[in-house]
């Protein structure tokens, strides 16, 4: 994709919403997220469809904004099922001026079941703008060099991938018996190799395609989101807790409802990644908060107080996805009934017109 169309397309839907960017520029250094207030453009609607995630269940009925995969009649058996697993990727398609956008956020582990599950989802590789990672852990970036490789003739060359900061390191976790595991790497020369992205490193809140747009680093503000200390990265030769600095979630300001929050790990703490989509927007009001919340194993006091944070936002929608944990589903379940909506692979959320 040519990066002078892309900038003069989305400054032409920018100028239409009152707000001049340029995917990259929009918030420049100094006062980037003072400057941003307001200037997130408006999308009519947004679908996300969840690709992978660690919940697969055939059975699950649509639920309000929730439609769920179903095969087409005729179908093989086979194609009833959609490939679970402990990981994540969504594909996300916005409507700005009655144009439609599309992009691939997070990529899952297992590149055959991801595949699969493209593949019987129907996702259009010829309309793919960009692609996002939230962050360099495997279970959101390992099947996405086998993705490239089985789609690239498809995805239109120089189609940008956005990553945040000290995305190609690599990460491991200590264990309670002592030692570290790797967590695996994303090598940039791998994806270099293929000549087929144009790898875009984004610090401040950035555009990824119109109406949606990467929170730029999230700044810590809770108390008791700090992080998970087994978590590590390799920083020269030493292993340094990881605190996610290049983490990035994705937001959107829908028209007439409000923002939605999306999510991957949510390792620098969902609470702060809403805080960080209500500053850069300059909007309060929240209609969804989707994603990973990585409150597995999480001490039931900091289930409860990520809880009580959520409900005082007060969002019409939570869709805790991954590495949420069964105990904070089901909390959330329990405390927010009428927000909630499980989320299973192959539903597709739909917000707005």
């Amino acid at each position: 994709m040519d990066q002078k169309m892309d900038r003069r397309k989305f400054l032409k839907v920018s100028a239409a919403a009152g707000a001049v960017m340029v995917a990259g520029e929009l918030f420049t250094h100094g006062s980037s997220t003072a400057r941003a207030a307001g200037q997130i453009t408006e999308a009519e609607k947004v679908t996300i469809t969840i690709v992978t995630d660690n919940y697969s269940d055939f059975t699950v009925p649509p639920y309000k904004i929730a439609s769920r995969y179903f095969p087409s009649p005729g179908s093989p058996i086979v194609d009833y099922g959609l490939h679970a697993e402990h990981g994540l990727a969504y594909h996300v398609e916005t409507v700005v001026n009655g144009t439609a956008h599309s992009f691939l956020f997070d990529y899952g582990v297992d590149s055959y079941g991801v595949l699969r599950n493209m593949n019987l989802l129907k996702v259009d590789f010829a309309k793919i703008e960009a692609l996002g990672l939230s962050h360099g852990h495997f279970d959101h970036q390992a099947a996405l060099i086998d993705v490239l490789k089985a789609k690239k003739s498809a995805i239109r060359e120089g189609v940008p991938l956005y990553v945040g900061e000290e995305t190609f390191v690599e990460r491991f976790t200590r264990l309670m018996t002592g030692g570290v595991l790797s967590l695996g790497e994303l090598k940039r020369e791998d994806i270099e190799a293929l000549k087929l992205l144009r790898i875009v490193e984004v610090r401040d809140p950035t555009p990824i395609v119109p109406g949606a747009y990467l929170s730029g680093k999230i700044e810590m503000v809770t108390e008791y989101e700090k992080g998970q200390p087994p978590l590590v990265i390799k920083r020269g030769d030493q292993l340094q807790q990881d605190f996610f600095l290049g983490e990035q979630a994705v937001v959107f300001n829908v028209r007439g409802k409000g923002l939605v929050v999306a999510s991957g790990c949510a390792h620098r703490g969902i609470v702060n990644a809403v805080k960080q989509a209500q500053k850069i927007s300059g909007t309060e009001k929240v209609y969804a908060v989707l994603g990973g919340f990585h409150l597995t194993g999480a001490k039931p006091e900091i289930i409860q107080r990520t809880i009580a944070d959520i409900k005082a936002v007060g969002p019409d929608y939570i869709i805790p996805t991954h590495c949420t944990g069964f105990q904070a589903i089901t909390a959330f379940a329990r405390e927010m009934p009428e927000q909630f909506i499980l989320s299973t692979v192959g539903t597709r959320f739909s917000f707005g017109a």
